[in-house]
């Protein structure tokens, strides 16, 4: 496994509060991080976090909040505890440790909201800001701060919190959606593919011109995942860019292409999900990639090639996936550190290392991960569950 001052490590510890049905999390995370649990134990609201916290940056927490029905349908609903909730990030960037870390407050009469601290520490350099002060600055001359938004994107300004900024902004998190595959869409720069995958072929048809070997490799890995495949060709009529896959078929001399249409659902989903992984190749945009369930709609004889893609995806960039598949991981270079397991209790999730039975046998070669999911093991392991008041957002990195 790549020590932690690999390029592929950058988010090395997360902590949650009150996100969601997530009343405390503190976990590590390993450059290939799997996060297993049944369906409703609330594996995504965990990516949704370090989602939220990208679209935060990028656009603003308001519209962050709003793609979410606001507020209260984030933070949690505890009257025992105060109505906020908080994330904080510990991250590897350019060798060096750093934190980011704020707390969102929300009134209960009219759902507003205002940041109620935000911090961020790197090289030598940091900011403190408590509802729209800026009690610590980051620099003599500082831009000015506001309690609706996050520091960090006026911070960018200065070249020390740049590349801090840069990272946390341009992670991706993808949860395909076959529908969206299938239609034709406006052509695009291809920068980076969206959430659904809706502009798959503008993403392609950049990897094409400017990174044609990470495209080969994704022609490659769709001719293991689906046979007959021999390679994806991105059409362009007018203003449109779609897909469309050479398949051979018995008896003709060579390959026939296909529309995005005609395939399954399996099949367009193992595209966008390769594409996820290469997409920035050389370019290495985005530290980390987040992908719900890439397992949902394909052949289980096929999980296992997927699965060498996402290994092969750690060399570039950190991944982070969310399954409930035991063909998944049967896989015995799957190690115990790579999983966190993922129960809900009362309607509240669980999240920890998995158990030391579990990771004994995983050690010891006795089980694959996905022979112990099948036997109702990989359960989270008590020493590892951090109960929400222990889960502290602001203090020195460790």
């Amino acid at each position: 496994m790549p020590p932690h001052d690999a390029p592929s490590t950058f988010l090395t510890r997360v902590r949650l509060r009150d996100y969601r049905s997530i009343a405390g999390c503190d976990v590590a995370l390993e450059p290939l991080t799997i996060l297993v649990g049944p369906n409703g134990a609330g594996k995504s609201n965990f990516l949704d976090a370090l989602r939220f916290t990208t679209e935060g940056l990028r656009d603003s927490l308001e519209h962050a909040l709003r793609e979410r029905g606001g507020f209260f349908e984030v933070c949690r609903k505890d009257p025992a505890h105060d109505v906020q909730f908080g994330v904080r990030l510990d991250f590897l960037l350019e060798g060096q440790p750093g934190h980011f870390a704020f707390a969102i407050h929300g009134n209960p009469n009219d759902g507003a909201f205002v940041v109620s601290n935000e911090t961020c520490a790197w090289k030598g350099s940091h900011y403190e800001v408590r509802i729209g002060d800026l009690v610590h600055r980051p620099a003599v001359v500082s831009p000015p701060a506001s309690s609706d938004r996050l520091y960090l994107g006026n911070a960018a300004g200065l070249p020390a919190f740049r590349p801090v900024f840069d990272a946390l902004s341009t992670m991706g998190f993808y949860n395909p959606s076959p529908a969206s595959l299938r239609e034709p869409h406006a052509r695009e720069s291809g920068e980076l593919l969206d959430r659904d995958g809706g502009n798959l072929a503008s993403v392609l048809a950049r990897l094409d011109q400017t990174n044609p070997l990470a495209k080969q490799r994704i022609d490659e890995y769709m001719a293991r995942v689906v046979p007959g495949i021999e390679g994806v060709t991105i059409v362009r009529i007018g203003r449109v860019d779609t897909v469309e896959f050479r398949q051979r078929i018995a008896g003709a001399p060579q390959a026939w292409s296909f529309p995005a249409s005609n395939m399954s659902d399996g099949t367009l989903r193992a595209l966008a999900v390769l594409t996820a992984l290469f997409q920035f190749g050389e370019r290495r945009t985005a530290r980390l990639v987040g992908i719900e369930e890439p397992e949902t709609a394909l052949h289980p004889a096929a999980l296992g090639l997927l699965m060498d893609g996402l290994r092969e995806g750690v060399r570039d960039r950190q991944v982070v996936i969310t399954t409930h598949s035991p063909d998944l991981l049967d896989s015995d270079a799957i190690a115990s550190e790579q999983l966190l397991s993922v129960i809900a209790v009362g309607g509240r999730t669980i999240i920890g290392a998995v158990d030391a039975a579990s990771r004994d046998a995983l050690r010891d070669s006795l089980y694959r991960p996905g022979e112990l999911l099948r036997l109702g093991q990989l359960e989270p392991d008590p020493a590892s569950i951090s109960d929400a008041d222990d889960v502290h957002l602001f203090e020195p990195a460790s």
